[in-house]
């Protein structure tokens, strides 16, 4: 029995990070794309990345023969409005500036979670976890100024990718209190869709088969790192889940350069990357402490 559950946390273990790969491949494939000479649009890939959601979502609901039932609608379209905003500005980020540096910067939705609960629960203010934020801030400044103290704005879109994710997570956690993961993903992927092509109307056309193939395989991947994380979490803990779900950010300091063309981090970008990693494993811990 012992082992039988060993197993259960070991593949949930690998599951997660397995979500971590597939999340950065999605953003590797953007960038294999631009250096194909391709003009795909971030907006493009995003909408793909929802459409394609979307009808998988579908399927598996017709197979399950299951139902969305909708209790609070406000924490779906809260939920789902934070997130195209998150994912627009990710790819974004990806697409002017590089894979390395728009991972780490996404991965500082943790600290932002701090920030807001701090803002708005006081029920939940830590003093000590808002040290350990401002702290893993200088890391940030780190990523954003690589090197040299030169600032380059567009890595801002990447920032924003995770102040928006933290929105998108706070929002998560209120709807899954009260929605189950086929209502929530159903909004996600088919509320998500429409609002991108309503707000990048101009930016959404039929692509051609070579643009299509880099639409398909970003979108796919995404959704393996999705399916994966929901699978994962089945069989880990949120504090095991949670570390393992970090550990993107040295996947993207390491393979960025292998895979993604992306210039290898200076001293200063590691020590960055380092101190956001810390600072989310700390308030992982933390959480789950408290």
């Amino acid at each position: 029995m012992k082992i039988a559950l060993n197993l259960k946390v070991l593949l949930g273990c690998l599951c997660i990070f397995g979500s971590a790969f597939f999340f950065y491949l999605a953003t590797v494939i953007i960038k294999w794309a631009k250096i194909k000479g391709l003009n795909i649009d971030p907006a493009l890939f995003v909408f793909a990345r929802f459409l394609l959601g979307f009808i998988t979502v579908l399927i598996l609901m017709a197979l399950k023969k299951k139902k969305i039932k909708v209790k609070k609608k406000r924490y779906l379209i809260g939920r789902t409005m934070a997130n195209c905003v998150a994912v627009y500005c990710f790819f974004k980020g990806v697409d002017l500036t590089s894979v390395g540096q728009a991972n780490i910067l996404n991965m500082t939705y943790p600290l932002f979670i701090a920030i807001f609960s701090w803002m708005f629960l006081k029920e939940q203010r830590d003093a000590i976890a808002i040290v350990v934020v401002v702290i893993a801030f200088a890391g940030v400044w780190m990523i954003l100024t690589p090197g040299k103290m030169n600032f380059n704005m567009n890595s801002l879109w990447a920032l924003a990718s995770g102040i928006s994710a933290a929105i998108a997570m706070m929002y998560l956690n209120l709807s899954r209190q009260v929605h189950d993961t086929e209502t929530t993903l159903f909004f996600l992927f088919g509320l998500g869709s429409l609002l991108i092509y309503a707000v990048f109307f101009n930016h959404i056309h039929m692509p051609g088969f070579l643009d299509l193939k880099y639409l398909f395989f970003c979108s796919a991947s995404a959704i393996v790192g999705q399916f994966l994380i929901t699978i994962g979490f089945k069989y880990v803990t949120a504090i095991e889940g949670g570390i393992i779900s970090s550990t993107r950010i040295l996947l993207a300091a390491v393979l960025g350069p292998v895979i993604a063309m992306d210039p290898v981090l200076s001293t200063s970008g590691w020590a960055g990357a380092f101190l956001i990693f810390s600072g989310n494993i700390f308030l992982t811990l933390r959480k789950a402490k408290k």
